[in-house]
This record gives structure tokens, sequence and C-alpha cells, in this order.
């Protein structure tokens, strides 16, 4: 059932990298994407970054969403906690274009969760840390975030099963109708296939928009599924 919208819906309508001259060599733009990044346009609904470890995919979201005004450790504008800073110094050398900034906003990665429903439960919105933690992941997504709000996700699969994946699917489907748009990096074929997403593959050789059958991750995956034991008898022979 679509969520009544009850925010006004804002959107990003791109990311432009400005000044980093004399960065080329450090980090985060020596990692290829970042430093070939631009201007880089963001899909109206969702948009996925997708690509190896180290890409710089989660960099990217984790400087999205400070420039957003969110904790680097995940959570709504008005959640502050921290344990400690790790964030990179890519934010200050981005700035987002708005159509219309939003009302609402909400960063979760999955690397942080722990803190970021610790943090919640400070505040008497109790119960997180009493299920598992794909659960109260979901939960978070259902009880914090309301359409109409930009939300940025990283690595969001790694606190889901799969069954747990095709609810944040729907999840997603919902809020996105009701004026949310999203940016999530991802390693998961299984979120790579949301209809319309806008999709950047980050490599080596820079940051392209593909099609989910084009990522690596669902290519792989695939090649795995179709012939696991030539592919485990390939792998354990090399």
């Amino acid at each position: 059932m679509t969520k009544k919208r009850d925010f006004d819906a804002g959107r990003l309508r791109a990311i432009r990298k400005v000044a980093d001259e004399g960065l080329a060599h450090s980090y985060p733009f020596s990692i290829p994407a970042i430093a070939a990044l631009d201007e880089l346009e963001i899909g109206h609904g969702v948009t996925f970054f997708v690509g190896e470890n180290g890409s710089g995919k989660s960099t990217l979201v984790e400087a999205v969403a400070v420039l957003a005004g969110l904790n680097p450790e995940g959570g709504s504008h008005n959640l502050k906690s921290a344990t400690r800073p790790t964030e990179s110094e890519l934010h200050r050398h981005l700035e987002l274009l708005w159509e219309r900034r939003p009302s609402a906003a909400f960063f979760l990665r999955a690397e942080t969760f722990y803190n970021t429903a610790t943090a919640y439960e400070e505040v008497a919105i109790d119960g997180y840390h009493e299920r598992s933690h794909g659960e109260s992941f979901l939960e978070v997504v259902e009880r914090q975030i309301r359409p109409g709000t930009f939300v940025v996700m990283d690595e969001p699969e790694s606190a889901l099963s799969v069954s747990g994946q095709l609810k944040l699917l729907c999840a997603l489907h919902d809020l996105m109708t009701g004026g949310s748009q999203f940016l999530i990096a991802t390693h998961s074929p299984i979120l790579l296939t949301f209809p319309g997403a806008m999709i950047y593959q980050l490599t080596d050789g820079g940051m392209d928009t593909v099609t989910c059958e084009e990522t690596d991750a669902y290519k792989l995956t695939k090649a795995f599924l179709n012939r696991p034991k030539q592919f485990l008898r390939h792998l354990f022979d090399e």
C-alpha cells in the first residue's frame, strides 16, 4: 500500500566536484572514480552506486550525506551522536545541486547501524536491540523514514537476508511513490533490479552508467548460480 506523502519532497539533481587542485595523489582523490567525477546526474527516484571494495562508492554516498547535514554514522538531521570521526575530506570538495531541498533526510549505513540504533534507544525509541540486526534495520526504515525524505544508504544488504532485501525493495517502492529519493551504495544484484533505477558502476576506469544486467555484481552472481560446481572447481584449481 502506498504511503501518503506528508513531507515536501525535495530532489537532488546532481553532485558536482569543486576545487581539488593539488589533491590528486591524496585519499580519496586518488580513487579513479572520484578523480573522474565532475558533475554527476542523479536519478529522480533511486540511484545506485556499485563497485568493488575500495572503488569509492561508500566514500561518495557518505560525502553526500554529510553535505545534506546528516551524521556520518547515520540517522536523521536530529541525530548528532558519534563514536569517532572517520569520514573522508571529500565532502569539502563537492556541492549538491538541488531542484528543491527536502524537508527531511536520513542516512542509513550497515557498518555503523549498531551505533545508530543505540542512539535512538537513548532518546527513548526502544526495541531496536531486542531484534535481530536485519529486523531492526528494516524497522528503522519503516519507523524513521517517511514519504518525501531524501535517503542515503550505504550497503544496506550487509544487514539483510535475501528475503530482507526483497522487503527493502518493497519499502523503497512505497517511499519513492510517496516522494522519497534514494542514493544507495550496494553490492546486491537483488537491490539493483529496482525498476527504473539509475546505476553508476565505479571501476579503475572511472564511473559509468550501466543497466543492472551489465553490472559486475549481477553478472558474477548469475554466472556462479548457473554453474556453482564448475565455478567452485575452477576457483579451487586456481
